[in-house]
């Protein structure tokens, strides 16, 4: 069956990308499901985070990794293991390790223990050598509400360590960082981090479809977004391409042929 070609969507960067990525997060899920799902979604995902520690201890790491790299994909490990290597002395191990396996990114966050700025940035500088580097800024704690100003200065102070992308807090419920508690958008903050760094570079952690939403509204298509649960990358892709009522006519329309990978 050929595939449709008769109606004008946004245009959309083709893979692979470094704007209007899809960071997915995989909370642990088998392969044989990984591997339908890419069959499915493949080319609208462009980054796939084994969250938290599950890379780990998953029994098909090799082939998962295989397997993404087969459909370009971006794997990285979660920011918490390389925070508990690092807050172990073992982050030197931890990076040879992701390098042995082939990971092409990693994660550096400074979310579950205590680590100051600048010993972020140090270990920023030090996966960069061999690694695009993804730096989590904002705080997992819904207690803490840091200010506008603080969430720019961090921006500002990873990429200048040598980050590629920078994270900007959500966690998978969408309800800390750069959400309040019920889940809607910090626009100061947004607004604040865009101002300081662009929106190329920023990843804006997004698990929710209201707030997919939101920021398709507001920066484009090619918004980068993450934290989407594998199996919602599909759909993630109609709210970019204006084929759902939420972002419909969100975004000046082209061809089709334009976003085709």
């Amino acid at each position: 069956m050929p595939d449709p070609d008769f109606l004008d969507l946004p245009a959309r960067t083709a893979k692979p990308r470094r704007t209007g990525i899809t960071h997915v997060l995989d909370p642990g899920i088998p392969l044989r499901e990984a591997a339908d799902l890419l069959d499915m979604c493949g080319p609208y995902v462009d980054v796939w985070k084994l969250g938290w520690g599950v890379a780990y201890l998953d029994p098909s790491l090799d082939a998962k990794l295989e397997l993404l790299a087969a459909n370009r994909v971006l794997a990285s490990p979660g920011g918490t293991l390389l925070e508990i290597a690092w807050a172990q002395g073992r982050s030197a191990e931890f990076l040879d390790w992701a390098r042995a396996c082939g990971f092409p990114c990693v994660e550096v966050s400074a979310g579950t223990v205590p680590m100051d700025r600048a010993a972020k940035q140090r270990l920023i500088a030090e996966a960069a050598e061999h690694f695009i580097v993804l730096a989590e800024v904002g705080a997992k704690d819904p207690a803490v509400r840091l200010a506008p100003a603080q969430w720019a200065a961090a921006v500002a102070g990873d990429l200048a360590a040598g980050a590629t992308w920078i994270l900007a807090e959500g966690r998978a419920s969408g309800t800390v960082g750069i959400y309040t508690g019920s889940g809607m958008v910090r626009e100061d903050v947004v607004a604040a981090m865009a101002a300081a760094a662009g929106t190329d570079c920023l990843v804006f952690e997004a698990p929710q479809e209201d707030q997919q939403a939101w920021f398709i509204r507001q920066f484009g298509p090619d918004v980068n977004l993450a934290n989407i649960h594998p199996a919602g990358a599909l759909s993630l892709e109609t709210l970019r391409l204006s084929l759902r009522a939420d972002t419909y006519g969100a975004s000046s329309a082209r061809p089709v042929a334009a976003h085709r990978t």
